[in-house]
């Protein structure tokens, strides 16, 4: 990762009063910044349902009809088992016990994913440096053109059309593929600097890798065979994919985030005035979406505080909003999922011309 881009650390008046706050609340109500018992009970229902499904699909003899509807499920409890369990865990903020964050963590390589390269990839550079291009590694998606200072290509004038492919494809693209890429190359990014990879690191790799193929292709090959073993991998990481992308998409690709350009290696605002002009809240007075997206449709606090649980982000919520109102700071929030999407859309539409 880079470490030459710089924020404003100098006139910091608004993180300080927002810290502030923050720590005022957590100390009048008592409460740990880590998660409660909510999320316990949230965690023991998603990983109880990924097993109960997984049985169901690989060891019972079910019609197609049926087994298509459980692997539309399937995927999105993966989704929702990123999105609440491996996300807290992977920002030490499931729990108190920073072994216990470590262990639920790697639920991410039970999913076929690395969470030595999930940190990264989101919580190094996705989260210092949001929407900065060549730094925030997740606004690099192949074949398509979300920031201004990157390059137009042809194919970019139809991307409004052929993004939803792409989302459905991101999840398994990540995990057969695009984590073998890193691992061989060395690097996150074409361009960026090589990283550390312990040994140790190595190891759990391959053995992560072995594992979630043998549960998620052997086994599902053996039992019910090849061709509904690819069409229900196929459905279910689509549904996954699709989520992921989404709500990533949702939360930075919107009118209203920045997407700035750097000159000098310096960025003129605090870090997390940086962090408010870059993200965006959606549909934060649904109580559905909150419990499945893991808070993530709260996306600035969980930007300005990635260390707190996302159970607080609701309470936190009106303490931003008020002091980014005493600051004079725009607060980017979509009252809906749909609105939110359709000025995703939007985005995408002016970034392919």
């Amino acid at each position: 990762m880079s470490q030459s881009v710089k924020f404003d650390n100098v006139n910091t008046l608004f993180s300080k009063a927002l810290k502030q706050k923050i720590n005022h609340y957590f100390n009048n109500s008592l409460k740990q910044k880590t998660g409660n018992r909510r999320i316990f009970l949230k965690a023991a229902i998603l990983l109880t349902t990924f097993i109960l499904l997984y049985i169901l699909l690989v060891f019972v003899p079910l019609h197609w009809s049926i087994a298509v509807v459980l692997c539309l499920i399937f995927g999105a409890n993966l989704a929702a088992i990123g999105f609440n369990i491996m996300h807290d865990a992977g920002h030490n903020s499931f729990s108190d016990n920073k072994r216990l964050n470590t262990v639920l963590s790697y639920t991410l390589n039970l999913l076929g994913g690395n969470i030595y390269f999930w940190k990264l990839k989101h919580n190094i550079a996705h989260h210092t440096y949001t929407n900065i291009d060549g730094e925030d590694h997740d606004i690099e998606i192949k074949f398509m053109r979300i920031h201004h200072d990157q390059k137009l290509k042809k194919h970019h004038r139809y991307q409004r059309f052929y993004f939803p492919l792409l989302y459905g494809i991101s999840y398994l693209a990540w995990i057969f593929y695009q984590d073998y890429e890193k691992y061989f190359r060395g690097r996150m990014g074409n361009q960026t600097e090589r990283f550390h990879f312990p040994v140790r690191e190595r190891v759990i790799f391959w053995l992560s890798k072995i594992v979630h193929f043998t549960l998620f292709v052997v086994l599902p090959i053996i039992f019910v065979g090849w061709l509904p073993t690819l069409f229900g991998l196929l459905i279910a990481g689509v549904v996954c994919g699709m989520s992921l992308a989404t709500v990533f998409q949702l939360a930075h690709v919107v009118s209203g985030t920045e997407f700035k350009t750097i000159e000098g290696a310096r960025v003129e605002e605090e870090w997390m005035i940086h962090q408010i002009q870059s993200t965006a809240n959606f549909a934060t007075r649904s109580k559905i979406l909150t419990w499945l997206l893991g808070g993530l449709n709260f996306q600035v606090e969980h930007h300005l505080f990635p260390k707190i649980s996302h159970v607080h982000y609701p309470a936190l919520n009106r303490i931003v909003k008020q002091t980014c109102k005493e600051y004079k700071l725009q607060y980017n929030e979509f009252r809906t999922f749909w609105a939110a999407f359709r000025s995703h859309i939007g985005v995408i539409h002016a970034m392919s011309k």
